[in-house]
């Protein structure tokens, strides 16, 4: 059975730093896109980055310049780096992969999620 698992999360002042992961359990052969989503109270998930399976990267126009999404295909696992870290980033934090599982089908996977809190 194989699941997402976040960590990383927590309480941080404006302009601090935090590192998220995230890591498969289970046996898995691999994900195409990972990619760190965010939500908000009272809104909606919203997509902060993803990355590739070729290590290209997208960013939401919130967090450029102060983000940086990462992997690990050999232990896939996903990474996001934060800094300067503001109060509108408050938010829990998402974690996703897809992974092939037959010609057919592609199979997504979430994480539950991490608190990350900006405050002073």
């Amino acid at each position: 059975q194989v699941q997402l698992v976040e960590s990383g999360g927590g309480l941080v002042q404006p302009g601090g730093s935090l590192r998220l992961s995230c890591a498969a359990s289970g046996t898995i052969s691999g994900f195409i896109t990972m990619a760190w989503y965010r939500r908000a109270p009272g809104k909606q998930r919203e997509l902060v980055a993803t990355m590739s399976l070729d290590g290209s990267a997208n960013y939401d126009d919130s967090v450029k310049g102060r983000f940086t999404i990462s992997r690990d295909n050999g232990k896939n696992a996903v990474y996001l780096q934060m800094n300067s870290l503001k109060s509108d980033d408050t938010a829990v934090y998402y974690c996703f992969g897809d992974s092939r599982m037959s010609p057919t089908e592609i199979r997504n996977y979430w994480g539950q999620g991490t608190q990350v809190t900006v405050s002073s």
